[in-house]
């Protein structure tokens, strides 16, 4: 397996990234395509024994139990310094008007389910998955500037507040300009 940087950071991301929207409990968002946890973990144990250290997942996927299964799976198979995950925000999965889109408090919500149902302490890549016209980009932004550095910060005080690099996700560059 070959591995490059990511973007213009110092990280090894294995050239091909697995990954995970197909991985979910049928029951929890039923899709034609769900691979239940029994079906998934052998592509994971797969793409571990390939090389592919880099797992892309959403909060979104599967109503959360892709990262729940992507989480367990990787926890079990892999070294958590061996392996890049990747997660991202923006559609709500609960029926309340604070979940989902890119506001400050949708941001640092998401991040702290997604971190319990992946299981870990951080995420690599904490991506948005699409632009959000009904928050200020410069809230979004200050946002993920808050949730990356917070977790050098507060590391020392044990919170789960890590990541280590923010990204976009499906955004057309006219949206992604003016950032």
């Amino acid at each position: 397996m070959k591995y490059v940087n990511l973007g213009r950071s110092g990280l090894k991301v294995s050239r091909l990234c697995l990954g995970c929207m197909s991985y979910g409990e049928p029951e929890r968002l039923p899709q034609p395509w769900s691979l239940d946890e029994k079906a998934s973990r052998p592509l994971i144990r797969q793409a571990l024994e390939a090389g592919i250290n880099f797992f892309d997942t959403a909060n979104i996927y599967s109503g959360g139990s892709s990262e729940e299964i992507t989480g367990k799976a990787l926890r079990e198979m892999a070294r958590r310094d061996e392996i890049v995950v990747a997660t991202k925000t923006f559609f709500p999965w609960r029926n309340s008007p604070n979940t989902g889109f890119l506001s400050r408090k949708a941001i640092f919500q998401s991040i702290d389910d997604s971190l319990m149902r992946l299981g870990m302490d951080y995420v690599d890549l904490f991506q948005i998955h699409r632009f959000d016209y009904s928050t200020p980009v410069e809230e979004t932004m200050e946002a993920l500037h808050d949730v990356v550095n917070y977790r050098w910060e507060l590391a020392r005080l044990a919170t789960s507040i890590n990541i280590s690099i923010t990204g976009l996700a499906d955004n057309p560059g006219t949206e992604v300009l003016p950032i």
